[in-house]
C-alpha cells in the first residue's frame, strides 16, 4: 500500500473517531440534564404514572397574551395544578400544535405521536373517523361528571351540564357518534365604529340592501381634504371563502331544503341544531343531480352576490391587517369573531365607541331566490377538544384502557363549573357552554346570535384539502377580477367532482338509501322553481 493510500485510510479513521467523540454526550452531564428536566417546575414528578399531553390551543395556553394586550393567561395553569395536586400520579403536559394545518395533524395521528387531547375543528375530524384516529365521546357524555355536586347539572350525565345542547349535539359525525366536547362557543358579528356611522349619517342596517346602501354611503363620504377616508367593511380572504359563502349559500338554499335534505328525520338529536345541514354524502348525491354547478342557478347567484359585496371591502384580501385598519379608524366596520371583543375592551388608546350587529338578511330586492329569513349561525362550537388514539396506547382498546379513563377524568375536571370559569371567563372572548357559568356582558350580543338556525353547509371543511385550497384560490381570483364568473364556476364544479369521487372511494355512501330519500321528496321538488333539470326527474 503506497503512502497516499495509507494517509487517506488513516485520515478517514481519524475523522470518524473525532465525529463520534463530538456527538457522544458525556454520561455525567446527560444524567444531570435528565434529572433536572424531571425536577423542573411544571415537568414530570417522581411517581407519575400518566403523562397526558394536552394541546389546548392558543386561546387558553398559559403565558399567552391575547392580541398582545393585557396580562398573560394563567387560568388553565391553575386548573392543571389543582388536578395534579388531586392526582399525584398524573402529569398534564401542555403542548402547542399548529392550528388548521392538516398535514401536521395527519402526520402526528398516523405515527401515534399526537397529544392525547387536541383542539381541532370537528368537521376536520369527520373526514377521518373511519381510520380510528379518534376516540368516541358517547360513553363519557352519557356518564356522570364526578366533579359536579350531587343534584346539579352533570351529576347524572355529562350532557346535562352543557348550556347549548343543540349546538353541541350538532357536532355528531355522519356516523352519528361524537368525537369531541364543545368546550366553549364562538360567533361572528360585524363590529362597527359608531363615531364614523354618526359622521356619515347612517345606522345599523335592516336588511342586506340597506346594508349595501350604508356601505356605499361610507365609501363615497368625502372629508374636508377631499379624501375618501373610510373602507366600508374590513375582512380577509378566508372570511369570504368560509363565513360569507356559508351564509349566502343558506340564504338561497334554505327554502328548498324540504326537497334536497336527504338525511332529514334520521337523527332527531343531531337535528336539534343541524336540521338542514348537508353532509358530504348528500352533497355528492346532489352533485349527480346537477346541483352546485353551471346548471344550478342558485349556485351562480351565491357568487354573484358575493362579488357585489366584495366591492365594499378592503382592496387587498390577503395581506391586510384588518385589526390595525379598524382601530386606527380607516375602516368603518370589521367582520370578526367574538374574541375581538377583548381587544376593543382593553385597548386604552381606542378613540371611538363601537357596536355589533349580525349580517342582515337577503330579501326579494337582492334576489328572487331570497325569502327574507334571518342569516344563519356560522359560529357555534369554538374550542373543540378531541381524544386521539394516543390515549389508548396502553391497551389499544377504549373499553379496557386505564389511560383513557384518566384522560376522560381530566376533561371532567376541566368542565366542572368551579374550574371552567377560571379558564373561559378569564377574558371576554368566548361564550361559556356550561350551565351556571355566566356569559360575560360584552359577549351578550353573540349569545343572542347563537339562538338562530345553524348553517346548512360548511364548504371549506366538508371535503379534502385539495378542494378547500382550490376554492380559496379560485374565489380570490374571481372576486378580484382575475377570472370570470363562468370560469370560476367551471373550476369549482370540476374540483367538486374530484372531491366527491375521492371521498366516495374512501367512504362509499349508501346510494340506495339516498335514492329512496330523494324519491320521497319528489312531490316537494315538483312545486319548486329553477332547480337543475335532473332534480325533476
Amino acid at each position: 500500500m503506497n503512502a497516499r493510500k495509507i494517509f487517506k485510510f488513516v485520515s478517514l479513521i481519524v475523522i470518524l473517531a473525532v465525529g463520534t467523540w463530538l456527538l457522544w454526550p458525556p454520561s455525567d452531564e446527560g444524567e444531570t440534564a435528565g434529572a433536572a428536566a424531571a425536577e423542573a417546575p411544571g415537568g414530570p414528578r417522581a411517581g407519575v404514572k400518566y403523562t397526558i399531553r394536552f394541546s389546548p390551543g392558543n386561546s387558553y395556553l398559559p403565558g399567552m397574551t391575547p392580541d398582545g394586550i393585557g396580562s398573560p393567561l394563567k387560568g388553565l395553569a391553575d386548573v392543571v395544578a389543582d388536578y395534579e395536586k388531586l392526582h399525584p400520579d398524573t402529569h398534564i403536559e401542555l403542548v402547542t400544535a399548529p392550528v388548521g394545518v392538516r398535514e401536521y395533524l395527519v402526520t402526528q395521528l398516523i405515527s401515534g405521536m399526537a397529544p392525547e387531547i387536541i383542539n381541532v375543528n370537528v368537521e376536520d375530524v369527520w373526514q377521518d373517523i373511519q381510520k380510528n384516529w379518534y376516540v368516541k365521546f358517547n360513553k363519557l357524555l352519557d356518564s356522570p361528571n364526578p366533579y359536579v355536586k350531587p343534584g346539579e347539572p352533570g351529576s347524572v350525565r355529562w350532557w346535562d351540564q352543557i348550556k347549548y345542547p343543540g349546538i353541541s349535539r350538532g357536532t355528531a359525525a355522519p356516523d352519528r357518534n361524537y368525537y369531541c366536547i364543545c368546550y366553549d362557543m364562538v360567533e361572528t358579528g360585524i363590529y362597527y365604529n359608531k363615531n364614523i356611522f354618526r359622521k356619515v349619517g347612517v345606522e345599523e342596517p335592516k336588511d342586506f340592501e340597506d346594508f349595501m346602501r350604508i356601505c356605499q354611503k361610507i365609501k363615497d363620504y368625502t372629508n374636508e381634504k377631499g379624501e375618501h377616508p373610510y373602507t366600508p367593511i374590513l375582512l380577509g380572504q378566508w372570511t369570504m371563502a368560509d363565513w360569507c359563502l356559508d351564509l349566502f349559500f343558506d340564504q338561497f338554499y334554505a327554502q328548498i331544503t324540504p326537497g334536497i335534505d336527504l338525511s332529514a328525520g334520521q337523527d332527531p338529536e343531531r337535528e336539534l341544531y343541524l336540521k338542514h345541514y348537508l353532509d358530504w354524502d348528500e352533497i355528492s348525491f346532489l352533485r349527480k343531480k346537477g346541483f352546485f354547478g353551471k346548471k344550478d342557478p342558485r349556485w351562480r347567484e351565491v357568487f354573484k352576490v358575493m362579488y357585489r359585496f366584495r366591492q365594499m371591502a378592503n382592496r387587498n384580501l390577503t395581506t391586510i391587517d384588518p385589526i390595525r385598519e379598524f382601530v386606527t379608524q380607516s375602516g368603518a366596520m370589521y367582520w370578526a369573531a367574538s374574541p375581538f371583543t377583548y381587544h376593543l375592551m382593553v385597548d386604552k388608546k381606542l378613540g371611538f365607541d363601537w357596536g355589533i350587529f349580525y349580517m342582515p338578511a337577503f330579501t326579494q330586492a337582492t334576489s328572487k331566490y331570497a325569502d327574507g329569513h334571518p342569516m344563519c349561525v356560522i359560529g357555534g362550537p369554538g374550542t373543540q377538544y378531541e381524544i386521539t388514539n394516543s390515549a389508548i396506547s396502553d391497551t389499544g382498546n377504549p373499553e379496557t384502557s386505564e389511560r383513557l379513563k384518566r384522560v376522560g377524568d381530566f376533561l371532567y375536571f376541566l368542565m366542572a363549573p368551579q374550574n371552567y370559569i377560571k379558564v373561559v371567563n378569564e377574558t371576554p372572548r368566548y361564550l361559556t357552554n356550561i350551565i351556571g357559568v355566566p356569559v360575560q356582558p360584552p359577549l351578550q350580543p353573540f349569545d343572542d346570535f347563537l339562538k338562530r338556525d345553524y348553517s346548512s353547509s360548511k364548504w371549506m371543511f366538508t371535503f379534502d384539502l385539495k378542494f378547500s385550497e382550490t376554492l380559496l384560490r379560485m374565489l380570490d381570483l374571481y372576486l378580484n377580477d382575475g377570472i370570470t364568473l363562468d370560469e370560476f364556476i367551471w373550476w369549482i364544479e370540476t374540483s367538486l367532482e374530484q372531491a366527491c369521487q375521492n371521498i366516495e372511494l374512501r367512504k362509499p355512501p349508501d346510494w340506495a338509501e339516498l335514492q329512496r330519500s330523494w324519491d320521497s321528496k319528489a312531490p316537494a321538488r315538483a312545486k319548486m322553481k329553477d332547480l337543475p333539470d335532473e332534480a325533476y326527474r
